[in-house]
Parts: structure tokens; sequence; C-alpha cells
């Protein structure tokens, strides 16, 4: 009995699957961080309903956002200097906590996937 108590109590907390709620990052003041070339980099990110404002090494770059769903939403930048730029960003919310996110991106239709997280900062 002692064992079907535990082999229950572990199917039930395996089948558990918490809430996201990405309606909380659709809009404010982000904070992403990542790592390139060995070094941590840090970008502020301003969402607005329908654009996003990106400040990296003090350059701001900007971008229209069209939301898919609650959970996903297109980047196609304002102002492209290239072919690449020219690409839309597809972003998809994985999972959700109090004040960050993490999240899959790629470009529309393109397999190779990467994956961050953003903190809310406002």
């Amino acid at each position: 009995m002692k064992y079907f108590t535990l082999l229950l109590l572990f199917v039930l907390s395996s089948c558990y699957k918490q809430k996201k709620i990405c309606a909380d990052f659709k809009t404010g003041k982000f904070n992403f961080t990542q790592e390139i070339d060995g070094k941590k980099e840090t970008t502020i990110l301003e969402r607005t309903d329908k654009f996003q404002i990106e400040t990296y090494k003090g350059k701001t770059d900007s971008a229209s956002v069209r939301w898919v769903n609650d959970c996903e939403f297109v980047l196609e930048k304002l102002h492209p200097k290239n072919m690449k730029e020219q690409k839309a960003i597809s972003m998809r919310i994985l999972t959700t906590t109090k004040n960050s996110y993490t999240f899959e991106y790629s470009f529309v239709n393109d397999e190779n996937k990467q994956l961050g997280t953003v903190t809310k900062i406002e």
C-alpha cells in the first residue's frame, strides 16, 4: 500500500502542468540577457500593443509586433538594414513566472529555434 501511494503521488505530480499567463507580458519594459562570444550581453525591450523598441549597446532599433495568439507573436523590423533583417522573427512563450518568461524564437519558417528568458522590469 505504501508503494502504491508513492506511485500515485508521482503520477499525479508528473501530470501537473503549470499554467502560462502570457497576457502579463504583452506590454511593458523587459530585460533580455544572453551570452554572445562568451560574454553576457543585455538588451532592454520596451513593448506596446503594436511595437517593440530594443536598445542594445546604446543602439536602438524598432519592430512591429503582431500577436498570433496569447502566447505567440511575430516581430518585423521597421527599418531593416539588410536582407537578413527583413525576415520576420517568430516568438513563442513557453513558460511564465510572476515576472519572467521563457521563449523560443526563430526566423519565420526556420526550424532552427533558440531559447531565451526575459524578465519584466516595469
